[in-house]
């Protein structure tokens, strides 16, 4: 989830005004002067265009102008004359063939007054309008003779009330279909084309598509799902297009950050032992969003995605050589298949808390918004700031609405059963546990319908349980369904590894699988899934590199960003070539991964932490299409017998240990700590074994020093015939860091553990 810098807030006497803000007032805002160049056009402009002129000056006060006479112009100019269709099927939503009849439309917009469906060919080029008639709550129209394939198309949608209702119609605007399955517009990523309709401040246009003369993919005879266990569940956090973006990826320009360059680099995936990839959103969005106007930020492309327009079409300029909206359906499948093909499971990172649409301070109206505000956005007309803001980005969606309920549970089966997805992780999932009012809900009914669903409930369900105002680590509705990520784990862990005090009874908790948190109902500890980093915070090189961010480039003077990161630079801010230093980190990095993997609960590890990426210190990188967040795979190569080497080796092992992973949570007879003064806030040492109970693996001695001096440890008996050998001392240089199946056995009843460093052993036979 992107941070943003600081807003400004009404003031109190603004807030208790219930009157629309100056700035919406055409007639007495400052500054909105036409030129004399522009005052010509205005005049010649037909009271229809002179209506969408103040329209637009009434719900997009921050646009020049020119801007908006030029837009009027330009979509008057574009439009042919209105035809008249048959009413159509209000089901499906969205565009679907009617066989002989023709090609269906519906849309669902109870308020509006009058909708056109606005149809083009596939450059773009207008073809003609259709007026659609309205049944219940649902516009249709059902076109006859309309091609099956290469077409584009849009909505014009108006209706009655200004900015006092809620609503913010905008018809001069051409409206993407929330049903699209499939999302048409610029061709290559982050490159304008004429297609788009590109304007300055208003942004771009996205066109529904459709193909129903396309053969179904074929996944093939021997294909099937991706199996991994409940307990085996390893997760890789990966972002798509950064994945493969860099040169030396080996990719080729051609499939350079694309699904199909992701799946050249299966093979590492396998190498490394992860068993779930973890996608950031790869919905389609609008990479040049923060481009569309002078501000900040207009330096940045959004990499991430955390900016939907759309919820069931896979973002287009992921396909292969710009191949377009199909392609990227279909490249989506085979990454999907190949990565199952290696037993890997694909979770995506989905956004159902907001979209690319914005606040009103700064809107960029694309569907939902010009649609019906208030039934996709959270809006409150009884206050000053009218659009909700409870993800950080202008917008709430208004998830527990009964339109926007089966809008997203449609989306979710839709990638489920068309694409074959394993699970998803939830964006900042509590604003679905949010009225329309944006108070929070007992038994939200959108997070019940997911878990009760037989088919959305037999997947991965993934929360990040907060947003901007509510934090529920431990308490998300779950039905005993949903897993969720553990952000006490992540804070708890890095505050013990830097060697804060006071840390060893939360660190225990932790490690036993968090039962604090997790241990209720029927909830398991592999539904509690641990992680030290992820995607939107340091990396793990830079948690061990920075005392505080640095995001001067993001181009907001730093306030981006979280300012809790609990990290330690080592001694030196950034870069340094002391070796002293160097070689701290490197071994807090060895000391994090052995936290993670040794603990109860699903591990979750960020690409490029395997080879010590860094992003200068950059903890909100979401905006920068740069080496700096690339994955680099010459880096890589660099660290394949050292740092890579050991993190491989980690999760190898803890994929093969039975003693980890575990679908019930530990009792006394699982885990022995070796610890008899618990309240000793000064100790930062901490040391356990977890038993053999019959799985047949041998018992395992782990333990963690952050203290800033050696420990002799007193190691407990190993038990009867067997002997303690070293599987992990991350003091020690690559390959003594770790020694597949321990080393030759340790002598004596004592380990001097190093400053700052962790061991494992595990017994064997004598």
């Amino acid at each position: 989830m992107v941070v943003l810098g600081t807003v400004s807030t009404p003031t109190a006497a603004q807030s208790r005004g219930l009157q629309a803000p100056p700035c919406w007032r055409p007639s007495r805002c400052p500054g909105r002067r036409l030129s004399p160049q522009i005052k010509g056009t205005a005049s010649a402009l037909s009271a229809l265009q002179r209506a969408t002129v103040g329209r637009v000056q009434r719900t997009a006060p921050h646009i020049r102008s020119e801007t908006i006479v030029r837009a009027a112009a330009a979509a008057a100019g574009s439009r042919s004359a209105v035809l008249a269709a048959e009413p159509g099927s209000v089901e499906p939503l969205g565009a679907s063939d009617a066989g002989r009849a023709g090609v269906n439309f519906a849309l669902h917009a109870p308020a509006a007054t009058s909708v056109q469906l606005c149809l083009f060919d596939s450059s773009g080029a207008p073809l003609k309008d259709v007026a659609m008639t309205k049944q219940g709550d649902v516009w249709s129209a059902l076109v006859p003779g309309l091609a099956k394939k290469g077409v584009l198309y849009a909505y014009r949608v108006d209706g009655p009330g200004g900015w006092e209702t809620g609503y913010r119609w905008t018809p001069e605007r051409l409206l993407l279909d929330p049903y699209a399955k499939h999302v048409s517009s610029r061709q290559r990523w982050a490159t304008r084309d004429d297609k788009e309709q590109y304007q300055p401040e208003l942004g771009s246009v996205f066109y529904g598509t459709y193909d129903f003369t396309r053969k179904p993919f074929q996944w093939g005879k021997r294909y099937k799902r991706a199996e991994v266990g409940a307990g085996e569940l390893i997760v890789y956090e990966v972002p798509l297009r950064p994945f493969t973006a860099h040169p030396n990826s080996g990719a080729g320009p051609r499939r350079q950050g694309t699904f199909l360059g992701f799946m050249e680099k299966i093979p590492h995936l396998v190498e490394m032992g992860v068993t779930a990839v973890e996608i950031l959103p790869v919905f389609e969005y609008d990479e040049l969003e923060f481009q569309r106007s002078p501000n900040p930020r207009d330096h940045m492309v959004n990499i991430w995605g955390y900016s939907h327009i759309n919820f069931f079409a896979p973002m287009a300029r992921f396909a292969a050589n710009g191949g377009g909206p199909f392609a990227a359906a279909d490249e989506f499948k085979q990454l999907v298949r190949a990565l199952h093909g290696a037993g890997i499971q694909v979770i995506l990172d989905v956004v159902y808390n907001h979209t690319n649409e914005g606040g009103d301070d700064d809107p960029y109206v694309t569907s939902f918004r010009g649609i019906d505000c208030p039934t996709y956005y959270m809006t409150d007309t009884e206050q000053y700031v009218q659009l909700l803001n409870y993800s950080g980005c202008g917008n709430t969606t208004n998830a527990n609405h009964p339109v926007m309920q089966r809008l997203i549970m449609d989306s979710l089966r839709h990638w489920v059963e068309e694409y074959h997805v394993d699970g998803f992780r939830f964006d900042l999932a509590s604003v679905m546990c949010r009225d329309s009012k944006g108070q929070p809900l007992e038994s939200p009914p959108i997070v019940r319908a997911i878990a009760k669903d037989p088919v959305l409930s037999q997947v991965h369900l993934l929360a990040e349980p907060w947003d901007c105002g509510m934090y529920q680590v431990g308490t998300f509705p779950n039905w005993d369904v949903w897993g969720e990520w553990n952000g006490k784990f992540r804070d708890d862990f890095r505050k013990f590894v830097k060697g804060d005090g006071g840390m060893k009874k939360a660190i225990a908790t932790r490690i036993a699988g968090s039962a604090d948190l997790y241990h209720n109902n029927n909830r398991r500890p592999d539904q509690c899934i641990n992680f030290i980093v992820a995607h939107d915070g340091f990396t793990l090189h830079d948690l061990c590199a920075y005392n505080d961010k640095h995001n001067d480039a993001n181009g907001e003077g730093n306030r981006d960003g979280t300012n809790d990161n609990f990290s330690w630079n080592c001694g030196v801010e950034g870069d340094t070539s002391d070796e002293g230093v160097l070689a701290l980190r490197w071994r807090q990095m060895r000391n994090f991964m052995v936290a993670l993997l040794v603990s109860q609960g699903t591990p979750m590890i960020v690409s490029g932490d395997e080879y010590g990426a860094t992003r200068g210190g950059n903890n909100n990188w979401y905006g920068h299409d740069t080496e700096m967040t690339w994955f680099d795979w010459d880096a890589l190569k660099a660290t394949k017998d050292d740092f890579t080497r050991f993190y491989s080796h980690m999760l190898k092992w803890r994929r093969e240990c039975p003693l980890l992973g575990r679908t019930t949570f530990m009792g006394s007879e699982d885990i022995t700590w070796h610890e008899d003064n618990w309240d000793d806030d000064e100790s930062r040492f901490l040391a356990f074994t977890l038993h053999d109970r019959g799985q047949g693996c041998g018992d395992v001695y782990v333990a963690l020093n952050a203290h800033n001096f050696e420990v002799q440890a007193a190691l407990p008996a190993p038990t009867s015939g067997c002997k303690w050998a070293r599987l992990v001392d991350t003091n020690l240089p690559t390959p003594r860091d770790f020694t597949p199946g321990g080393n030759s056995g340790i002598t004596g009843d004592t380990y001097g553990i190093t400053a700052y460093s962790s061991i494992i052993l595990v017994t064997k036979p004598l």
